[in-house]
Parts: C-alpha cells; structure tokens; sequence
C-alpha cells in the first residue's frame, strides 16, 4: 500500500512544538487504522491541557509526563472520542497528574435516535475499537468553553465518526480528532458512527473560516476548507456508486464494498463495508433505498 504521506514521520515519545504554546506527541500505536498513530496534544505554557491522551501505554504516558517541564502542570485532560487509540490513557494521565478528565459523555453519549434504536436492535460495531468503559470526571456540551492558564477551547460536538465525538475550536486552529484526517478519509460505523451525522458536521465546520485543523492522526491540515469539500466530495461519490451498483439489483454491504472498493488492501475491506453499511442506512433516511427486513449488515437493500 503507498503511503500517504512520507513526509510526516515524527518520532514517538518526542515532543514536537507546532505553535507557541502547542506541542504534539506521536504515540506508538501505528497501525493501518492510526497511521502513525494517535497525535497527544500539549496546549499552554504552564498550566496544559493534555488533548486525546491516547491509547494504554505505559511508554506514551511516561513520554506525556516528561513534556510536562518543572514550572508546568496539567489542568486538563480533554479526550475527543471514546476510541481505544484515544480515550484509555485518560485514567492512568488523571491519576499521575491530579487533572480532570473532560470529553462530552460516556462510550454510548450522543449516539442519534436512529442508532440507538439499531443498537437497541442488536446491531453491533465492526470491532472499531470502542473504550466501552470510558466516562469523563466532567461532561462537556456543544458551545462550552473551557478555559485554562491563558488559554481557552471552545466544544463543538462534531458527531459522526462516532456519536460522542468533540472538536476542540482554539482561535481558528481546531483540534478535530478523527473527524477530518489529512491522510485518509474518517470511519463510519454504525452503530457508533453514523453518516448523517458525519455529513452535517462537515457542513457545521466548514460554515467557519479555520486556518489549521490539528486532526488525532497525520500531520496538521493546512487548508481545512478543502479538506472538508473533499470529505464532502468522496462521500458523495460513494453514495453514487452504491446506487449505481443497486441498479443492477438487490444485494448486501459485503457485495456493495467488494464492488466499490476495488483498490482497497483484504486488511481494511471490513471497515470499508461498515462505510457502506453506514450510507446505506443514511439512504434509507432519506428513502432512496429500502431494506429487505431489519437493516442490519448482512440485510439485502435496494433502491426505492
């Protein structure tokens, strides 16, 4: 597979400064799903705010407490999603440091009505990694703002990758966790991830005038506007090809993704069925396409 990017390989453990006052540290989970790995963020000169702490590692977190320098602490810990490569390391952070955890509810928080009502049916996720037992010391909700030494976050709840996610809004840099990534386009796997979600936060961020998007893996997104109309682009196009595909008649995600994702590695074609399945259920909201039965992944759709 080609990389995306060969010139962003930074070096776990190390802290890289990106902007006064804001530091990255690479942890070291790389995997096809991470890239590099989940990017820890630094904000503040004394009192820091530590953003997706990331996964449990004994290596990251003894890499997170020696960026904090001797006339610095951290005040919070601020965790965009309940993803195992981002949340776990919250707790073990929490107790070195005597910080809070923030993030805007538990793994389940901010799941729309359709998906609870999938779960509620029995659908499950397709193993995207879920910190089922993840809860913040403090909920946060959309408009928040938190405010530290000398620095100030506003919450934007971007669902959608998954519901309980958070984009973090510091001047016009957002922190935009897997949301937007400049390396690869985002999950979406209900019953988590939920593409109606995902589409109209795309819509809500780019309503606003961003100069970076620091994203939870990859480098820093330059030009945030055409990232967001690319998302926006390669989404809709996936949409297009499932309806052509279903023109020829009835069938599953599997057979859709199989058909669509021709250039897709055997590794990352279940996750390319969860997007599928994922539009699949957003066209059926908008009755473009019916499902034989209870939707699910191995139902049969067709268009309407």
């Amino acid at each position: 597979m080609t990389d995306p990017d060969p010139g962003f390989d930074p070096v776990p453990g190390t802290a890289e400064t990106l902007a006064p006052g804001l530091r990255r540290v690479l942890a070291p989970n790389p995997s096809p799903m991470t890239f590099r790995g989940t990017n820890s963020y630094l904000l503040g000169t004394r009192g820091l705010a530590v953003i997706d702490p990331g996964p449990d590692s004994a290596a990251h977190l003894q890499a997170l407490l020696e960026a904090v320098g001797p006339d610095q602490h951290v005040s919070h810990i601020l965790v965009t999603h309940a993803h195992l490569d981002h949340a776990p390391l919250a707790r073990p952070l929490a107790k070195a440091t005597g910080a809070p955890v923030l993030a805007f509810g538990a793994a389940r928080a901010g799941r729309s009505a359709v998906m609870q009502r999938l779960a509620a049916s029995g659908m499950a996720g397709g193993g995207e990694g879920i910190d089922a037992g993840f809860a913040p010391d403090r909920a946060v909700r959309d408009g928040d703002r938190i405010t530290g030494d000398g620095w100030t976050l506003e919450v934007l709840h971007t669902p959608g990758h998954i519901g309980n996610h958070i984009s973090l809004a510091w001047g016009d840099a957002l922190f935009c966790g897997d949301h937007v990534m400049g390396w690869a386009s985002s999950l979406v796997s209900p019953p988590d991830g939920d593409l109606t979600d995902f589409m109209s936060s795309c819509a809500r961020l780019r309503a606003r005038d961003w100069r970076v998007f620091h994203p939870g893996h990859g480098a820093p997104i330059a030009d945030p506007a055409a990232r967001l109309d690319w998302l926006v682009a390669h989404r809709r196009g996936r949409e297009a090809a499932i309806l052509d595909a279903l023109a020829t008649g009835p069938t599953d995600a599997a057979s859709l993704a199989a058909r669509i994702y021709t250039d897709t590695p055997a590794a990352l074609l279940p996750a390319a069925i969860r997007n599928v399945l994922a539009h699949l259920i957003d066209l059926s909201g908008k009755n473009r396409v019916t499902c034989h039965g209870s939707i699910a992944q191995d139902a049969i759709f067709e268009r309407a």
